[in-house]
């Protein structure tokens, strides 16, 4: 029985860092240790680390001025001793048997890493009806890059669901982007990119809390663009270089419709601000017609063309249209509207 490291980043969550670390130290698999990385906290957080520090042996508990989330994730990864490594966010809750069903996985199959599925709450910690992945569709499978449908769709972008052979990163040598949005993304598609041997299983092993804090994306800055735009070049390069362009194709047309809506959606900018956004992420915008990826809804089409052709001011009239019917539109609306559906990936199918 191999020694499971469980790292969590911990940063003024008081509120929620209890129910986390219970959900860890009551594993069903024993044979974990549990870093806590106290990321400079101001609240109690600090403190309830500590607490639970001195109740259990397997918990190694790290106080640090604050790194951001990249900077304790790494932290915890420079003196983990396990053979595998898992993520928990400190504001969720790992399934009771979460390790001992991802450890068998990856013990039987000698895979990097195994994804495990996963289901949403409130912010209450109620559960959502359905996991992330279909029980009925998504059975165990092994997942291919070159598999643009079952694998594209399970291959989520956070670390939470997963556990990853510990050799397989330090091989890799791979860390968390420090201070990077989607820091998640990079980690996992570039662990994706360099593996020939990832498994799913459809056990749910992660409860992911969706906080009203987190959803508001009207509050998105320029420093959020500006900073989401440096990762995805790092991931856009990770692909090019490494002749994964194909793929790369669906997991842009998800990336550029998630993006371009909370554009849309943030009423935090000023004019400046919302045209040096779009000269800093028109190479993104303009990668639609170098990857040959539709857009199937015509008010994006013409907001992409319009921003390819240096026309900002067109496009922010677009934009500026579609935010006042977002703000009337029921949320699970805004949401679909957010995501490329089945005809989008089908064309890029086509278009290969």
């Amino acid at each position: 029985m191999e020694k499971v490291t469980i790292i969590v980043p911990v940063y003024n969550v008081e509120k929620y860092l209890k129910t986390a670390i219970n959900s860890a130290i009551n594993q069903t698999y024993k044979n974990i240790e549990i870093i806590l990385v106290d990321d400079g906290s101001t609240d109690s957080s600090g403190k309830i680390c500590d607490e639970y520090g001195k109740k259990d042996d397997r918990i190694i508990v790290v106080h640090q001025e604050n790194k951001g989330l990249s900077g304790a994730r790494n932290t915890g990864l420079d003196i983990a001793k396990g053979k595998y490594i898992m993520f928990l966010d400190s504001d969720d809750t790992f399934e009771k048997d979460a390790c001992e069903n991802l450890y068998n996985e990856i013990e039987k199959t000698n895979a990097d890493f195994v994804i495990g599925n996963y289901i949403n709450t409130k912010e209450d910690g109620s559960k959502f009806k359905k996991p992330a992945f279909s029980l009925e569709k998504y059975k165990n499978f092994k997942l291919s890059i070159n598999d643009y449908n079952d694998s594209f769709y399970i291959m989520n972008s956070g670390v939470w669901n997963k556990i990853f052979r510990k050799s397989y990163l330090d091989k890799l040598k791979i860390r968390f982007v420090d201070r990077a949005l989607a820091e998640d993304a990079i980690f996992t598609t570039y662990c994706f990119i360099k593996s020939e041997n990832v498994y799913y299983i459809p056990n749910i092993v992660y409860n992911y809390r969706l906080r009203e804090a987190d959803s508001i994306s009207s509050s998105c800055s320029k420093d959020y663009f500006l900073k989401i735009n440096k990762s995805y070049k790092l991931i856009y390069n990770n692909f090019k270089e490494n002749n994964q362009l194909e793929y790369y194709r669906y997991f842009y047309a998800k990336s550029m419709n998630y993006i371009l809506y909370k554009f849309i959606d943030s009423d935090k900018l000023t004019l400046s601000e919302k045209i040096d956004v779009l000269d800093n992420m028109k190479w993104f915008y303009m990668l639609s017609n170098d990857l040959k990826i539709p857009t199937i809804i015509k008010s994006v089409r013409y907001i992409i063309e319009a921003i390819t052709n240096n026309d900002y001011g067109q496009a922010l009239k677009y934009c500026d249209i579609l935010n006042q019917v977002r703000k009337i539109l029921p949320s699970e609306i805004k949401e679909k509207m957010s995501k490329p559906n089945a005809e989008t990936y089908k064309q890029i199918e086509e278009n290969c």
